[in-house]
C-alpha cells in the first residue's frame, strides 16, 4: 500500500492511520513549526516549498505533515521509503521527475521516509537534482540529520525539529478519535472511567501513534465482539488501559544524538559540582541500558580533567569502583557507579548512594525529561540546533563554580542527594545546600534550542548585512543588548514596535528564519518616508520570509488569526505615551504565555537638562532660578507623565500591567548633539499636549520675559554641538 493512498475508512486500517490529519487545521501540536503565522505554514499555504527535513521522535507528526503537504501542493507528490528503496528506484524517480519538468514545467516533491536509512551513495545520488531544483526533497528521520544525513543535503534544506507532543495535544487527539464518527469511534458509546484515559496519555509520553494504538486495543478488545450491538456502551477501566499500553520507554539511543547529549549532561553536572543532576543522568543511562564500562571510562577522564590534583584520590576511587564493578556486575554494581559519580561531583565516598534509587524512581515516573539545551553535546550540531549554547564553563569562574541549571526543567529544584552529618560529608553539607539555594535563586531563561534551520542564502545575508550596518555606536550597542536579552529563536513570532528605519527589524529578519516578523508603529504612524523605505527594503528578501509591516498604531493593532507573539521588542515604545500601564496591558495581550517583551527606553528625567549645558552668568538670577524651577516641574512632577518618570516607575508599570520577572538595568551614553533654532523654539513655545519649558516659564515670567530668555538660549546654543547625556533603561519582562 502506498504511503499516501486515498483515505479509506475501513476497520482493517489502524486507528492511527485513519485519524491522520488531512489539513493544517486538523493538525495538532508542533506550534513552533506550523502554528499560525509560522514560516512553514505560510510556505504550505502559498505552495512555495523548498527542500525540508523533519526530525523528531516517533509519533510526533513527521509523516502526517508530509501527508498534509501532499494534499495541498500543486506539484507532483511522490514518496519513497528508505528501508525498501535503493539507488535503482531513486534513479527511476529522478528520470520521471526530469521528464515532468522538461515536458510540463511541473516540479516534483519527493518524500523520503526514514531518510537516515539511506547510505552515503544513495543520498549522493539525490543531491544534484535537489541542487538544480528538479526535485524538492522532504525527508523524515528520527535521527539527528546533522549526524545521519549527508551534510550537503542538510545544507540545502530547511531542518524542522518536531518535539514530543504535550499532554493537552494528546488529549485533543484522543477526543477526536473517540468522538469522530467517520474515522474514529463516534458511532459507539465509548467512555473511559476515571484515570483510564489519563494513564494512556501519560504512558504514551508524547507519541500520538502509541496513544491511538492503545485506544484502539482498549476499545476493540473490551466488548466480547466488536463492533458491539447497537446501543451497547463500551466502558474502558483503568486496568484495561494499563493492559493496552506497555510500560513507558525511556527515550535513549545508545548510538544516536541522545547518547551524546546525556553523557555530556552527566559530565557537565560532575564538573559543575551538582550531585543531584549527576545522579539523575546516571539513572537515565542505567535505566536505558548504557554500557557501565563506558560510563566508568568517562568518569576516569573526568577524575583527571575536572578534579586533578585538587583531590588526588579521585582517580584511585573511580579505578577501585570500576574494578569492584567488574567482580560484582549488575544489578548490585549500580552502587559502585553511584559512589564514583558522587565522589567526583562533591568529594570522597559516602553512604548516600541510596539517593540513586530516588533518581531512578523519578526517571520511571517522569514525563519526557529533556536535556536542557545548554547541557547538550554541541560538538556536531551547535550551529544547526544551538545545542550546548548558553552553557557556563565552571572552570572559567571563581572557585571553579557558577550557578546554572543542570536538571531538566520539570525536575528543577528536586533533591536526590542529602549529605549526612557524619565524617567528611559533614564538612561539605553546607556547601552543597548553599549551591542548591543559589542555583534556584539565579535560575533564568535558558538559551532556547534551535528547532529549525535554513539553508545558507548568501544574497539574503548580504542584503541584511547592508541594512544593519551604518548605525551609530550607541544604536548598534542598544540593538545588541535588546537581542541578547530577548533570546530569539528561529521559529519565534516577533513583533517589532517603533521600527523607525529598521534598526531592530532587519536584525530580527536575520535571526528569525522559520517564524513570523511583524512591525508596527507605537503611538503615532510611520511617516511616509519611513514606511516607503521599509517596504522597499523588504523587496530584497525572499517573498515568504518578508516581514509584515503595518502602519497601524499599537492600540489599534489586532493580529490576524489570533496570533500571539513569543517576543515583542522595541526602542522608546513608552517614552511618548502618558498612560503607560494601559499601553503595557495591550502589549501583554499580544504576547503568548511564556513569551517576553524586551524594550530600551530613554529616561528623560535622568538625561541631560538644559541648565547643564548653559552658562549661568548670561542670565539674571530670576531667569536662572525660573529655569531650574521649570526643570524640576518638568522632570520631577506628577503633572508631566511624559517626562517626570523614573526607571523604578517603569518597573512598577510593568508589574501593574501583569508582567512577571521584570528585569531592568541603567546605562549612560554621551553623544554630540546639534542644537537647532527650531528645537529651541519648540522647547520655549507653550504646548497644548506636552508640558515643557514654555508652559512653565510663561506662567511664571510672562510672554515678554519668556521671549528674552528664549533669545539668550538661542544665542548661546543654536548651531552648536554640545555633549548630551542619555540615561537608557534596557529591560525584559515575562508573561506567565
Amino acid at each position: 500500500m502506498e504511503l499516501f493512498e486515498s483515505f479509506d475508512n475501513t476497520k482493517e486500517q489502524p486507528l492511527a492511520y485513519r485519524m491522520r490529519p488531512r489539513t493544517l487545521d486538523e493538525y495538532t501540536g508542533q506550534d513552533h513549526i506550523v502554528g499560525q503565522g509560522r514560516l512553514l505554514r505560510r510556505m504550505i499555504q502559498a505552495d512555495q516549498l523548498s527542500s525540508l527535513i523533519f526530525y523528531g521522535p516517533p509519533g510526533t507528526g513527521k509523516t502526517t505533515l508530509a501527508r498534509v503537504i501532499a494534499h495541498t501542493t500543486k506539484s507532483t507528490f511522490t514518496t519513497m521509503n528508505a528501508v525498501l528503496s535503493g539507488v535503482k528506484n531513486l534513479r527511476e524517480e529522478i528520470d520521471r521527475s526530469k521528464e515532468r519538468y522538461t515536458l510540463y514545467q511541473k516540479k516534483t516533491i519527493l518524500f523520503v521516509d526514514e531518510i537516515h536509512r539511506w547510505n552515503k551513495a544513495q543520498q549522493d545520488a539525490l543531491l544534484p537534482w535537489v541542487e538544480n531544483g528538479t526535485i524538492i526533497l522532504i525527508g523524515a528521520t528520527t535521527q539527528n540529520p546533522y549526524f545521519e544525513v549527508n551534510s550537503a543535503l542538510v545544507s540545502r534544506s530547511r531542518v524542522f525539529q518536531l518535539k514530543p507532543l504535550l499532554k493537552e495535544d494528546l488529549l485533543q487527539i484522543a477526543k477526536s478519535a473517540i468522538f469522530d464518527e467517520e474515522r474514529g469511534y463516534g458511532k459507539f458509546k465509548v467512555n473511559f472511567l476515571e484515570g483510564a484515559l489519563e494513564h494512556l496519555i501519560d504512558i504514551a509520553n508524547g507519541d500520538a501513534r502509541s496513544l491511538l494504538n492503545a485506544i484502539q486495543l482498549a476499545v476493540e478488545t473490551t466488548p466480547e465482539e466488536f463492533p458491539p450491538p447497537e446501543g451497547e456502551e463500551i466502558l474502558i477501566s483503568l486496568r484495561t488501559a494499563e493492559e493496552s499500553i506497555q510500560k513507558k520507554v525511556v527515550l535513549y539511543d545508545k548510538e544516536g544524538d541522545y547518547h551524546f547529549d546525556i553523557i555530556s549532561a552527566f559530565i557537565k553536572s560532575i564538573r559543575g559540582s551538582d550531585p543531584d543532576a549527576a545522579l539523575y543522568w546516571l539513572a537515565k543511562m542505567v535505566r536505558a541500558g548504557e554500557d557501565p564500562r563506558f560510563i566508568f571510562r568517562r568518569m576516569l577522564i573526568s577524575a583527571s580533567e575536572d578534579i586533578g590534583l585538587a583531590d588526588p584520590t579521585a582517580l584511585s576511587i573511580v579505578t577501585s569502583a570500576a574494578t569492584a564493578f567488574d567482580r560484582v556486575g549488575m544489578p548490585e554494581g549500580r552502587f559502585h557507579l553511584t559512589q564514583a559519580a558522587l565522589y567526583l561531583a562533591i568529594a570522597p565516598k559516602s553512604n548516600s548512594t541510596l539517593g540513586f534509587f530516588d533518581a531512578l524512581k523519578a526517571v520511571e515516573k517522569e514525563e519526557t525529561g529533556e536535556v536542557p539545551n545548554h547541557l547538550r553535546d554541541g560538538a556536531r550540531d551547535k550551529e544547526g540546533f544551538g545545542h550546548g549554547k548558553g552553557y557556563l564553563y565552571p572552570h572559567a569562574y571563581q572557585n571553579h563554580w557558577i550557578p546554572q541549571q543542570y536538571l531538566p526543567d520539570n525536575l528543577a529544584g528536586e533533591v536526590f542527594y542529602t549529605p549526612s552529618d557524619c565524617g567528611y560529608e559533614k564538612t561539605i553539607r553546607q556547601k552543597v545546600i548553599k549551591h542548591r539555594e543559589i542555583n534556584v535563586e539565579t535560575a533564568g531563561a535558558p538559551f532556547p534550542e534551535i528547532l529549525s534551520t535554513a539553508p545558507a542564502n548568501q544574497k539574503k545575508d548580504a542584503w541584511i548585512s547592508r541594512l544593519t550596518s551604518g548605525y551609530s555606536t550607541y544604536l548598534a550597542e542598544i540593538r545588541e543588548i535588546i537581542f541578547k536579552k530577548a533570546i530569539i529563536a528561529p521559529h519565534h513570532r516577533v513583533l517589532v514596535i517603533n521600527p523607525g528605519r529598521g534598526l531592530l527589524l532587519w536584525e530580527a529578519c536575520r535571526t528569525v528564519t522559520s517564524g513570523l516578523i511583524t512591525a508596527i508603529p507605537g503611538d503615532r504612524p510611520l511617516n511616509p518616508a519611513e514606511y516607503n523605505i521599509l517596504n522597499a527594503h523588504t523587496a530584497g528578501l525572499p517573498e515568504v520570509e518578508r516581514p509584515q509591516i503595518h502602519n497601524t498604531m499599537l492600540l489599534d493593532f489586532t493580529p490576524e488569526d489570533g496570533i500571539a507573539y513569543e517576543r515583542i521588542i522595541g526602542m522608546n515604545v513608552l517614552t511618548r505615551t502618558e498612560d503607560k500601564r494601559s499601553y503595557l496591558e495591550h502589549i501583554k495581550a499580544l504576547t503568548s504565555p511564556g513569551g517576553s517583551i524586551v524594550l530600551s527606553e530613554v529616561i528623560p528625567s535622568e538625561s541631560t537638562r538644559l541648565t547643564e549645558i548653559l552658562t549661568e552668568g548670561i542670565f539674571t538670577p530670576k531667569e536662572w532660578q525660573a529655569l531650574l524651577e521649570a526643570e524640576n516641574e518638568i522632570y520631577n512632577s506628577g503633572r508631566t507623565p511624559l517626562t517626570g518618570w523614573t526607571a523604578e516607575d517603569l518597573k512598577n508599570h510593568f508589574h501593574e500591567a501583569g508582567f512577571s520577572q521584570v528585569e531592568l538595568e541603567k546605562r549612560e551614553y554621551m553623544q554630540k548633539r546639534l542644537i537647532t533654532e527650531a528645537e529651541i523654539n519648540r522647547w520655549f513655545s507653550p504646548s497644548h499636549s506636552v508640558y515643557g519649558y514654555g508652559d512653565y516659564l510663561s506662567e511664571q515670567l510672562g510672554a515678554p520675559s519668556l521671549e528674552a530668555l528664549r533669545k539668550k538660549v538661542t544665542d548661546a546654543l543654536s548651531g552648536k554641538e554640545v555633549p548630551w547625556k542619555l540615561r537608557v533603561c534596557p529591560l525584559r519582562a515575562r508573561v506567565d
